[in-house]
């Protein structure tokens, strides 16, 4: 039995790697809730599960964003779908456009995370956008980030994965804060498991 409420056991293995294609990813993605091993999946869908439901892969949601290291920013708890209250502090923002139009996202860092081997750089993206609770999860998706080593990053919504939670309410995952709240359609990612 998979070890609950692990942050590393919160998001697929192959996620943590992010310079993978996203076709590569979903690939992946597929392949890790396939394995009974590794797949959040309960008993009774992991029986019936084929392949999880993704938007095609679309370019415009392969965006460059402005990096706007915050430094000076305290450690908060992040709630989440369970009494658990991980420390996480904000890392910094990301600032992009979409059809034109700009957008802000934040980018967090977590604590205990950051203190174990081959995780002192991961950056968590949380965001929820207008299709929560129609096409998408309702609970939004994450994109998982290294830190940058320049005033740029790469935000590929086409990596957009669902908590676990989505799929199993035994896992403990954080709640997507409501500044990470875009006000548009990212028509990219992973889709909501079940209708």
């Amino acid at each position: 039995m998979k070890k609950l409420l692990s942050f590393l056991l919160l998001m697929p293995v192959s996620l943590v790697m992010s310079q993978e294609t996203a076709a590569e990813f979903q690939a992946n993605l597929n392949r890790e809730f396939a394995n009974r091993e590794e797949s959040p999946l309960t008993d009774e869908d992991f029986k019936v599960f084929q392949s999880l439901e993704f938007y095609p892969i679309d370019e415009k949601f392969i965006v460059e964003a402005k990096f706007v290291r915050t430094p000076k920013e305290k450690v908060f708890k992040m709630k989440t779908s369970t009494t658990r209250l991980p420390e996480y502090k904000k890392y910094g923002e990301l600032l992009f456009q979409i059809d034109g139009k700009s957008f802000k996202l934040n980018v967090y860092q977590n604590i205990e995370l950051s203190k174990k081997e081959g995780y002192e750089d991961y950056l968590f993206l949380p965001f929820s956008d207008l299709t929560c609770g129609k096409e998408s999860y309702i609970g939004g998706r994450y994109i998982d980030m290294r830190i940058p080593k320049t005033k740029t990053m790469t935000i590929d919504f086409n990596k957009a994965y669902n908590p676990y939670c989505a799929y199993n309410h035994k896992y403990s995952c954080p709640i997507v804060p409501l500044e990470n709240d875009l006000p548009i359609e990212i028509l990219a990612g992973v889709k909501k498991f079940h209708d």
